[in-house]
């Protein structure tokens, strides 16, 4: 890593707030939400994201709700890709598909459009953060129910003592900050 590339990341690492026990006790919360305030922390994670990305020849970019969106949108933008959102249960107003997976706190899902079609496509899966890989191991099933191929995963933030990584197999993985 290169002089200019641990500034970075140690100035990314100032814009990630610290919040203890929550969404529980015990927990400690990455909160993105300072780098969001920052535009140029902002500008430079998307610009990294994207730069780490491009590597894996995606044809699409899929963003995780919600925080995956913020993130999401701006890589396939500076990548030229179109953009698909995987939603929460009981957002999307048609036809879709849907796979339920295990939090590290309860059970959810995630669903996304049939149409526009992911078929054939190479995905790029887009979130905040990697922890014990649930989420996005049930994208990765989800692009796969559509006819989709994962190209990799891009995180502005990895945990790596949870292990996530392990979870996505031999898949391409971009993480910009890891704990």
């Amino acid at each position: 890593m290169t002089t200019t590339e641990e500034a970075q990341q140690a100035r990314w690492r100032e814009l990630i707030r610290e919040v203890p026990d929550f969404p529980q006790p015990g927990v400690l919360f990455r909160d993105i939400t300072p780098l969001l305030h920052d535009p140029d922390g902002l500008r430079s994670a998307n610009d990294a994201l994207a730069a780490a990305s491009r590597g894996f020849e995606p044809t699409l970019v899929a963003g995780v709700e919600a925080r995956g969106f913020i993130f999401g949108v701006p890589v396939a933008e500076r990548l030229g890709l179109p953009f698909v959102p995987m939603r929460k249960p009981g957002r999307l107003p048609t036809a879709y598909a849907s796979v339920a997976y295990e939090l590290e706190y309860g059970q959810t899902s995630l669903e996304l459009h049939r149409d526009p079609s992911i078929a054939g496509h190479r995905v790029l899966v887009v979130d905040d953060l990697l922890a014990t890989g649930g989420t996005a191991e049930a994208a990765a099933r989800l692009v796969a129910e559509l006819g989709g191929e994962v190209a990799g995963f891009a995180f502005f933030i990895e945990l790596t003592e949870l292990g996530g990584r392990v979870r996505l197999g031999r898949r391409p993985v971009a993480a910009l900050v890891s704990f």
